[in-house]
């Protein structure tokens, strides 16, 4: 979902350089909600698990996305599926530009030895690289956030009138190393509510993790769970009407930096240098795990590879820290 969501941004800076382009975006049902207030752009569902599955579903989709009149394709995420499909687009005789995911420098800055710190090109750069392969440059630092949505009923209904700052919580992450400790997070949510200005959302999916909020929303006055109770494009709609959003290096800090919501992120075994921090944001509000202490930080570009002894390094992002940089944040001068 974070790789899709950080398409958002560059497609904004697209459609407003270039107003006469149409587009279309292929993804999963899911995410259409996303793309629904860019202008010009239109969602080609892909339906992975049915008419689009294998290689003759490939086939098949090859074919619906051709009768829509395209003329040229741009892969943005250069997977076996988008592979395949190549295939297809070059037999019928139209472009098809694929991202460089920088694999080499993510390799190189991710392994133990010889490791180089270096700040590499973010995700966001390598998709707008792709456009400008096109003949499309773009200039990122004009991309206009998505406008903040209505709330519906059933949403006003669950989180009642707006008296306080609106904080976003997302405390779950693919990966453990990526993941703030949970008793940590229930610290920050505890010191956070004491000051009496804030009502928290908090957001999840899965029925662990729905079952965990609850029992942090039934704990907590003015912290309310989401995860279950709305549909996606609600919940975009509430993302959008946050004052901050708290995430871990995940989709939910991208979902909100599509609407332009200022994102605290926490970062564990993985690192901004890598790329995938969330679209325009302020870079002091990236708290980082401690690299004296743990030097192979950055282990892995996803969380997935953790060595051994690098199980609590988001434990040295201290929770008074965390609250503190909320407060700066939610109330800035």
């Amino acid at each position: 979902m974070g790789d899709v969501a950080m398409t958002v941004p560059v497609l904004s800076a697209l459609v407003h350089q270039y107003p006469n382009l149409r587009i279309t975006v292929l993804t999963r049902t899911f995410f259409a909600p996303m793309f629904a207030a860019l202008p010009n752009v239109k969602v080609h569902e892909a339906d992975f698990k049915g008419k689009h599955k294998g290689f003759l579903g490939l086939w098949r989709l090859s074919g619906e996305l051709k009768g829509k009149g395209i003329d040229v394709v741009a892969d943005l995420h250069n997977v076996l599926r988008t592979q395949i499909l190549k295939q297809f687009f070059f037999f019928g005789g139209i472009p098809f530009y694929q991202i460089d995911k920088g694999r080499k420098e993510k390799k190189a800055l991710t392994r133990e030895k010889n490791k180089v710190f270096l700040p590499l090109k973010t995700t966001h750069e390598r998709y707008a690289d792709v456009f400008a392969r096109l003949g499309f440059s773009l200039d990122l630092s004009n991309s206009i956030p998505l406008h903040k949505e209505k709330l519906s009923n059933k949403t006003i209904e669950l989180i009642d009138p707006k008296t306080r700052k609106w904080l976003g919580i997302a405390p779950f992450a693919a990966f453990s190393g990526k993941q703030y400790p949970l008793d940590s997070m229930e610290d920050v949510i505890c010191q956070t509510l004491k000051t009496d200005r804030y009502k928290i959302m908090l957001f999840g999916g899965g029925q662990k993790e729905i079952q965990f909020l609850d029992t942090w929303a039934s704990t907590f006055d003015q912290c309310i769970n989401v995860a279950g109770e709305l549909s996606f494009k609600d919940e975009l709609a509430l993302i959008s009407n946050l004052d901050v959003m708290l995430s871990m290096d995940s989709g939910n800090g991208h979902l909100a930096a599509m609407y332009g919501i200022p994102v605290i992120t926490l970062w564990g075994i993985t690192h901004p240098y890598a790329g995938f921090a969330p679209f325009g944001q302020d870079a002091r509000n990236a708290l980082l795990s401690n690299r004296d202490e743990y030097p192979f930080i950055p282990t892995s570009v996803y969380g997935n590879k953790c060595p051994n002894g690098y199980q609590d390094v988001m434990r040295t992002i201290p929770a008074k820290m965390v609250v503190k940089k909320i407060e700066s944040v939610c109330f800035k001068k």
